[in-house]
C-alpha cells in the first residue's frame, strides 16, 4: 500500500463507469485539481441523461488503446466485484492508479490508501487506518484509528467503523450503520442501512437490524 498520488503529480484521469459513481469521482477529482476527466462505459450515454464533464471515449475494452494518451486511470464502477475487477485490468495495462481524495476528507498523515481508493467529501479516516484497493470511502464516512478495509469494499455514506475494525474483502457496509471497536467483518459481507454490528460477522452473508442479525430469507411458497 502507498499514500495516495496528489493532484499535482497526475493532470489527467480516465475513468471507467459514467454511471452516479463514476460522476462522483469525476467531480473530486476536478475539486482535487485534476485538469481534465474522461470515461469508458460500455453504455452509451443518453442524450437526455446528467451532463457529464468529460467525453465518453468508448467502452471498457478500448482501455488498451488509452494506456499512453491518459497514463492514469481508475475504477468508478458501484458494484464491488465488477470494480475491483476493472481495477486490476487498469493495473495490468500499466495506468498509474492513483487514489482519488477529496478536499474536504480529512486523511490521517498516519492512514495509508492502496490504489484505486476513492474517498469521498466528508469522510474521515483515522490514525493507522488502512484502505485496500479499488475501495469506496463515501460521502461522511468514519473510519476510526487502526482500521483495516480490505480491498474492493464499498463504506457507504455516513456508516461509522470505530477503532481496530477488521472488513475482508468485497464488503458493503450500508447508509448509517455503525460497527464496533474490535469487530471483524468477513468478505462479501453486507451491512444493511442503519445496522449496528456488535459481534464477528460471517463471510458471505446479509446482516440487518439493531443489533445487526442474518437476514432471514423468506419463502415465497
Amino acid at each position: 500500500m502507498q499514500r495516495w498520488a496528489r493532484a499535482a503529480e497526475v493532470k489527467r484521469l480516465l475513468i471507467l463507469g459514467c454511471g452516479g459513481h463514476g460522476r462522483v469521482v469525476a467531480d473530486t477529482a476536478l475539486d482535487a485539481g485534476y485538469a481534465s476527466v474522461a470515461f469508458l462505459d460500455d453504455a452509451a450515454p443518453r442524450q437526455d441523461g446528467p451532463v457529464l464533464p468529460g467525453p465518453v471515449l468508448g467502452p471498457m475494452s478500448a482501455m488498451a488503446d488509452l494506456v499512453d494518451e491518459w497514463e492514469s486511470a481508475i475504477s468508478s464502477v458501484g458494484n464491488n466485484d465488477v470494480r475491483l475487477s476493472l481495477f486490476r485490468q487498469i493495473r495490468n495495462l500499466a495506468f498509474r492508479t492513483p487514489a482519488i481524495v477529496h478536499p474536504s476528507a480529512v486523511v490521517s498523515r498516519q492512514a495509508v490508501l492502496a490504489d484505486g481508493v476513492f474517498v469521498a467529501p466528508g469522510a474521515v479516516i483515522g490514525v493507522g487506518a488502512r484502505i485496500g484497493e479499488a475501495s469506496i470511502v463515501n460521502t461522511g464516512a468514519r473510519i476510526d484509528h487502526d482500521c483495516f478495509v480490505g480491498d474492493g469494499c464499498h463504506i457507504a455514506p455516513g456508516a461509522t467503523l470505530s477503532g481496530n475494525v477488521k472488513i475482508g474483502e468485497r464488503a458493503w457496509l450500508g447508509t448509517g450503520c455503525c460497527v464496533r471497536q474490535g469487530t471483524t467483518i468477513g468478505d462479501d459481507v453486507v451491512v444493511g442501512v442503519g445496522a449496528a454490528v456488535v459481534s464477528d460477522l460471517s463471510p458471505g452473508k446479509t446482516y440487518v437490524g439493531v443489533p445487526a442479525r442474518p437476514m432471514k430469507i423468506r419463502n415465497s411458497g
